[in-house]
């Protein structure tokens, strides 16, 4: 079995590669002319959608309300799997990544991540404090965001939600815009957070209602980190019976 996994794993691996170099020239459209970022999301978008499509992983996105194209969002996304990225580029809103600044090391894709996206490195103060000054600055120059509220993959294992950090709510009061919680209940089995192989299982990605955040103020950070967690929260417990968890974590 895990050798089919990894055959499949490498083939994945492949096919991200080939599209990621497919797509360099447009990525340097708004790389160089800095007031297309919209394109950044639309490039994802397709990126998602055809990588899912030739290593047939099905996917499905599901919206609880309808987003509105002229408003800005910040989406937070709970985070299981390192496929939790190309997952929510699947987002019919254009959108750039606050991620790890990690992800800025990887060879060529990271110089593309670093000039497109905010990297932060959560184990340094400047780094944080540098981050959310982009955040907000972003905001002002029109983008929307995304976010993962707990600070990359905490769970080792079973699907654990972490406890969230305050930025993005911090973001989203300050400049007064709503917050999308965004829940991912499989890809924590479709690619383990302690391994990387690939195990086929249908993809889901669900982008709850916007919340409001227009009578909230700075002291209102820890209610509305609280709101989302348990939206969130509750939408993970929906889908993931107990048992359905206790058979991928044992099954090879």
């Amino acid at each position: 079995m895990k050798i089919l996994r990894a055959v499949h794993t490498g083939y994945g691996v492949i096919v991200f590669t080939t599209l990621f170099l497919i797509l360099l020239p447009l990525l340097l459209v708004p790389v160089f002319f800095r007031k297309q970022f919209h394109l950044i999301g639309i490039i994802n978008r397709w990126w998602a959608r055809l990588m899912f499509t030739f290593i047939f992983i099905p996917y499905q996105t599901e919206y609880r309300s309808k987003l509105d194209p002229r408003k800005q969002y910040i989406f937070c996304p709970n985070h299981f799997s390192y496929l939790d990225i190309p997952t929510v580029g699947l987002l019919s809103h254009n959108a750039i990544f606050v991620g790890k600044s990690e992800m800025s090391k990887v060879p060529l894709f990271g110089f593309m991540y670093r000039k497109l996206h905010i990297t932060v490195d959560r184990t340094r103060l400047k780094s944080r404090y540098a981050s959310l000054e982009k955040s907000l600055q972003a905001i002002d120059e029109g983008k929307s965001l995304i976010i993962y509220p707990e600070g990359g993959i905490m769970t080792e294992k079973e699907p654990v939600l972490s406890r969230f950090k305050d930025g993005p709510f911090r973001v989203a009061i300050e400049k007064q815009i709503p917050i999308v919680p965004v829940t991912i209940p499989f890809n924590w089995i479709i690619l383990p957070p302690d391994e990387f192989l690939l195990r086929w299982h249908p993809l889901k990605v669900i982008f709850h209602e916007p919340l409001d955040v227009s009578r909230l103020t700075i002291k209102d950070v820890d209610a509305l980190k609280e709101k989302v967690y348990q939206i969130i929260d509750r939408e993970l417990k929906k889908n993931l019976d107990p048992e359905i968890i206790n058979n991928y974590i044992t099954y090879p």
